[in-house]
């Protein structure tokens, strides 16, 4: 899962509005406006002016035809893999509501991330490795990528400087003053402690997690070094990655470490972008937050490709809502060039292998991109997909808590049949 937190701009990327090229510096008709944002239930609409125009330039690309802007030059060379879904939605225009709920499903109430539900359904691949790695949380992390009420061994390992130079990613992982003996011994003693406790008190599921987690912890101090340690990749790999260039650098070491983990079984990997929020400059904004993860997600795409891994890898590009076809200047300022608005009314989301159909696109929002007006998926849609992909029934992938059984869909979500292979 690759994050763009703030929220991608569709029509300047994925989603191609001749017609909003066409009347850009009109008003949009009121029509064409989401009640709730006429209603002042959303962003204040006295924010809002004219419909304007992508900034970026779209192709169609690959034998598909799919049509790219230029923000995404080298992810556009992909056409052929990408699986484009253009009828978005979701229920908040908020991104702390929204991205909790692309992440677990529910806009409020805590609730299990998608990687942990994933985790528990499908197991581990690798017992010398986390299952669940979220290399540069996203804001909220604890609730976004967390467990809630599932056990804590499907809690997230978080990487906090995997963009960084020689930076300690798992900190405190060992204590290189101590040989592996003295540390096993001391495990142990510290186990032998616990499992007393817990037999004493007649279980506790915490402390049952914090045994296995520190299990866990002792068997990555063989694997997860070797693992995050890319300088033994070659350098045309690197190249590949936009590693050692600028603007690149930083989230093309993101994106080889998830790889790398992949490679080494990991089931579940989220790296996040930040910065998509343009609310204004988007002119500027944009393309520089596109130049930075454009040629890294290319590179990931290829690399998989290239290792046979992407016809069972499944790779989601998503942020948490889209943006207005119309400018917005927040506040009311006049100072800072434009930019726009939130929009869960209809957005758009990029997906590739993982048994899906590359070079399609899925469903379709109004002439200026504002609302979904076919092929509707909704985040409990999405989230029943992406399990079924994966080879999981999101109806029957429940977890008892409460009295009740709970799923990631709550008593939502269909299948999206028409985009699988």
């Amino acid at each position: 899962m690759i994050f763009l937190e703030g929220g991608l701009s569709q029509q300047d990327t994925i989603d191609y509005k001749p017609e909003l090229i066409k009347h850009q510096g009109n008003p949009i008709p009121q029509s064409m406006v989401p009640k709730m944002i006429r209603e002042g239930k959303g962003e204040k609409p006295q924010f809002f002016g004219d419909l304007k125009g992508p900034v970026c330039e779209f192709r169609q690309r690959g034998e598909s035809g799919l049509w790219i802007s230029d923000g995404f030059e080298e992810l556009g060379k992909h056409a052929d893999d990408l699986c484009i879904m253009n009828g978005m939605i979701c229920d908040s225009t908020e991104h702390g509501t929204a991205t909790q709920q692309i992440h677990t499903g529910m806009t409020v109430l805590p609730r299990p991330s998608l990687g942990a539900w994933l985790l528990y359904g499908l197991g581990t691949e690798n017992q010398n490795l986390p299952g669940f790695v979220v290399v540069s949380p996203p804001s909220g992390s604890t609730i976004n990528c967390g467990t809630d009420f599932l056990p804590g061994i499907y809690q997230s390992t978080t990487l906090r400087d995997a963009g960084k130079r020689d930076s300690e990613m798992i900190r405190y992982l060992f204590d290189k003053r101590l040989p592996r003996e003295v540390r096993r011994s001391q495990l142990d003693l510290l186990g032998e402690l616990n499992r007393k406790h817990l037999e004493r008190s007649g279980g506790d599921q915490a402390l049952e997690s914090m045994i296995e987690a520190n299990e866990l912890a002792f068997r990555m101090q063989t694997e997860a070094p070797e693992v995050l340690d890319i300088e033994n990749e070659s350098e045309a790999t690197k190249a590949l990655y936009g590693i050692g260039e600028r603007p690149t650098d930083e989230f093309g070491r993101q994106c080889l470490i998830a790889r790398r983990f992949a490679e080494a079984g990991t089931r579940f990997i989220q790296v996040t972008s930040k910065e998509w929020d343009h609310h204004d400059t988007i002119d500027e904004l944009l393309p520089r937050s596109c130049k930075q993860v454009d040629k890294p997600i290319a590179g990931l795409l290829s690399d998989l490709k290239s290792r046979g891994m992407l016809d069972d890898t499944l790779v989601l590009i998503t942020g948490e809502f889209g943006r207005t076809p119309v400018f917005q200047r927040v506040g009311g300022q006049t100072k800072k060039p434009p930019g726009r608005g939130h929009n869960p009314f209809g957005w758009s989301l990029m997906m590739a292998g993982g048994g899906l159909k590359g070079g399609f696109t899925h469903g379709l929002t109004d002439e200026f991109g504002y609302s979904a007006v076919e092929g509707r998926v909704h985040v409990h849609d999405l989230h029943a997909t992406l399990l079924h992909l994966l080879g999981l029934d999101h109806e029957r992938l429940t977890y008892t808590h409460g009295g009740r059984p709970y799923r990631l869909t709550d008593v939502y979500g269909n299948v999206v049949e028409e985009i699988i292979a």
